[in-house]
């Protein structure tokens, strides 16, 4: 026992050092803000690489929807495995398998001679992806021990995500304009390659305790449940049937396997996850938020890609470039994140972020088939600092309210809440688009009935279609197309509404102030006493759960 104890304290040395020394600690935060940069770029950088990917691969619609979609389906299914994994064997292990394998599977994509390779390395870059995410933010959740600088520390990483994922699209229609749809991938390699060397010279090492074996079981458990439900979202969302049984299978077998999994977790003496977690207010109601944020706001993102490019005329870089002020409000809010919880808290944080949101959704019902690029500019600036404020207050309660010792299993909730709410929203908003947008299309004069039912399908479509007609036909079609879509995004705006307000009031279950605490780093507590200080069956408190 002295032994294992010796270990643990020699273990978190690394850590107790960069808490007493914040030069390291922030120069941790770049590292780690760096390798989250380049794996949150890669969640949208091909979406503008598809028509170039096409071209060249060939690719039948069923491959091209996986190049698309497994590496969001495979990084979310398995961020609970190794943030898990991580609190066993070492975050920074984990993290520094996840830049070698995110590098060499960016190189295999890169160079893919056909469809298939490309999927193949998709999935690896998903693997990759899902070591790096959960451990970036387990390892700022040890090295920044003070709840206010933490506070800060979470205001720049979140706002790093939404750059990545938000700049996504200008980077790739750069590269894809400029290059080829291989250098997309290709930037990865110097970058992972650098990252390699100096995470494992400058970050530190650390893990939780190893009381009893690591659930294995359990792991791959929540891994295929979370698969199985993102899978059949991803498939209501790219138009397959609600009921049918390639959708509703795969929900129902994940939801029985979560289920299965919950219990299993309430039942084992050392859980992969302490589901106790969840009956704090702060920590559930934290978690909830996420959902309901990425679930009122990712497809409507992706919508809104589709009305600049196909309503307004506009290129992939041109559509990124109108997107900028939506990248540079959300910086700005990660960045004063943290006084602002300090001055507002917990609830009215979150609950104004999602509040303000729904304003900024609200705005935006104005946009028609005119660019109207101020208005567009004005609704995206409110929507970025409505959108990363809410996540900001939403991120730092649930991470906050965790042990230190199982930081990796939550910050792969967090991040999985996160895929599972971008998942089903997008099959959500995309679902009440296209129930709002084929009505306009039942009867347009001059264009015949199959014509009109194939246009029915989405935008894309009609304007396809409408390049095969005579030219009388060819602008009814377009312009009732284009109408039609307005129509149904105005609709969406108003969902989407609806739901932030419903997240809004959600909120209001967090706390009503931010605790200040400063956590004594690991190895510096008082014999018989965790870090953290002591905790129901001797396990450390959580940070800040003294209201």
């Amino acid at each position: 026992m002295s032994g294992t104890t010796a270990s643990g304290s020699g273990r978190t040395a690394g850590v107790t050092r960069l808490a007493r020394d914040g030069a390291n600690r922030w120069t941790v935060l770049i590292v780690l803000c760096i390798s989250l940069l380049f794996v949150a770029l890669d969640t949208t950088i091909l979406y503008v690489a598809v028509p170039s990917v096409t071209e060249d691969l060939r690719p039948g619609p069923v491959e091209l929807l996986w190049i698309v979609d497994i590496y969001p389906l495979i990084a979310a299914s398995l961020l609970i495995l190794f943030g898990t994994l991580g609190d066993r064997v070492g975050r920074r292990r984990i993290l520094l398998l996840g830049y070698g394998l995110f590098g060499l599977a960016s190189a295999g994509a890169a160079l893919a001679p056909n469809p298939q390779i490309l999927m193949v390395a998709r999935a690896l870059l998903g693997i990759g992806g899902a070591m790096i995410m959960p451990a970036t933010l387990s390892i700022l959740r040890q090295v920044f021990p003070d709840r206010r600088e933490r506070a800060v520390a979470i205001g720049v990483w979140s706002a790093v995500a939404a750059v990545g994922a938000a700049v996504g699209p200008v980077f790739g229609g750069f590269l894809v304009e400029n290059y080829w749809w291989g250098s997309v991938f290709l930037i990865n390699i110097p970058m992972m390659a650098v990252m390699l060397l100096v995470g494992r010279w400058l970050l530190p090492e650390s893990r939780g305790e190893r009381n009893g074996p690591w659930d294995v079981i359990g792991a791959i458990m929540a891994a295929l449940g979370v698969l199985g439900i993102v899978l059949g979202v991803k498939r209501i969302g790219n138009g397959s049937a609600l009921l049918g049984p390639a959708t509703l299978g795969p929900i129902v077998l994940g939801t029985l396997l979560l289920i299965v999994f919950v219990r299993r977790q309430r039942r084992r003496e050392h859980p992969l996850i302490d589901m106790r977690l969840f009956a704090r207010p702060a920590f559930g109601t934290s978690v909830g938020c996420i959902v309901l944020a990425m679930l009122a706001l990712v497809g409507l993102q992706l919508i809104a890609v589709q009305y600049m490019q196909l309503v307004l005329g506009l290129s992939p870089l041109e559509t990124g470039v109108r997107m900028l002020p939506l990248v540079f409000s959300a910086m700005a809010a990660g960045l004063t994140g943290s006084k602002m919880l300090q001055a507002l808290g917990p609830r009215l944080m979150v609950s104004a972020g999602f509040t303000l949101t729904a304003i900024a959704v609200l705005c935006l019902t104005m946009m028609s088939d005119q660019d109207r690029p101020w208005q567009l500019s004005l609704g995206f600036v409110l929507l970025g600092y409505g959108y990363q404020s809410t996540l900001f207050g939403a991120y730092e309660s649930m991470l906050s309210e965790s042990p230190a010792e199982q930081s990796g299993g939550a910050a792969a909730i967090g991040e999985t809440s996160y895929q599972l709410g971008a998942g089903i929203g997008v099959a959500l908003l995309g679902s009440v688009m296209n129930a709002a947008y084929a009505p306009g299309l039942a009867h347009v004069g001059k264009v015949p009935d199959h014509a009109v039912a194939a246009a029915s399908h989405s935008l894309g479509e009609a304007y396809k279609v409408a390049a095969g007609l005579g030219p009388a036909a060819r602008s009814a079609l377009r312009a009732a197309a284009r109408e039609s879509f307005v129509h149904g995004l105005h609709i969406t705006l108003v969902a989407s509404a609806v739901l932030l307000m419903v997240g809004a009031a959600i909120a209001l279950r967090l706390p009503r102030r931010a605790a200040e605490s400063t956590e004594r780093a690991e190895g510096e507590a008082p014999a018989g006493e965790s870090a953290a200080g002591p905790g129901r069956d001797g396990a450390p408190a959580p940070a800040g759960s003294a209201r």
